[in-house]
């Protein structure tokens, strides 16, 4: 494991479960991070090929991601593991949202009772009419936020929206990549530090500090540490 920090941003090099494990109790405030979904698994044969054959029509564009060989059945019961992990490290009434597309959709909101967060709605990203078309059927142009709260969570403070626009970037360092508006409109009503167990390029590290948040991002492949640890340094130093 590895650890680099850059003011009050901490990155981790590591398995998300085994770092989780290391960080005390309520030792942050709130849970956002988009896994490595496992879509498509449904079949043994796509299980067996690559992120990039999977969701990019660039291939050797972006560098292939770790964990997205499980089946459902792995995904719910690997998704209980570091969800009920990362249940501990907040304190009581904290937020947890996780991102997931409409095939994982169902496992998520199963996942995330069973690791004990109690289940409070969804948030649709609409990724606009740039999604790809697929002629006599309807365009696949949303993800999705699962949200939940560690116990109940008082009503009070500012109401965020429920349905978020806008549309992925073109300039992503991932194959997955997220846009940072996005993740700094999910931010808008969340306490820090923030825990992303899946890191990838760093987007929410640079959301969280463009919020003034401290953050606490842990991601298992090097390539993407690297990525995300130069993009929030570099994007620190123009702060």
């Amino acid at each position: 494991m590895q650890l680099k920090a850059i003011g009050n941003i901490q990155l981790f090099l590591g398995d998300a479960i085994e770092v989780l494990k290391g960080l005390p109790a309520a030792s942050a405030g709130s849970i956002l991070t988009d896994p490595p979904y496992s879509s498509a698994n449904a079949l043994r044969a796509n299980r067996d090929v690559s992120t990039s054959r999977k969701y990019s029509f660039r291939q050797g564009k972006y560098p292939e991601f770790d964990g997205d060989s499980r089946d459902q059945r792995s995904y719910l019961a690997w998704c209980n593991l570091w969800l009920s992990e990362a249940r501990r490290k907040v304190p009581a009434s904290a937020l947890c949202c996780v991102f997931s597309d409409w095939r994982q959709l169902p496992i998520t909101t199963d996942a995330i009772q069973a690791a004990g967060w109690v289940w409070r709605g969804i948030v649709p990203w609409d990724k606009t009419e740039c999604a790809r078309p697929q002629r006599g059927r309807y365009r696949n142009q949303a993800e999705y936020v699962i949200w939940a709260t560690n116990g109940t969570r008082r009503l009070v403070g500012a109401t965020a929206p429920g349905v978020f626009r806008c549309r992925p970037p073109t300039d992503r360092l991932h194959m997955a990549g997220k846009p940072v508006e996005l993740m700094c409109n999910l931010l808008q009503i969340m306490e820090g530090p923030i825990i992303d167990p899946f890191m990838g390029s760093g987007t929410v590290g640079v959301a969280c500090l463009k919020m003034g948040l401290p953050y606490i991002g842990i991601e298992s492949n090097k390539i993407y540490f690297d990525i995300a640890y130069n993009r929030i340094k570099n994007i620190s130093k123009e702060n």
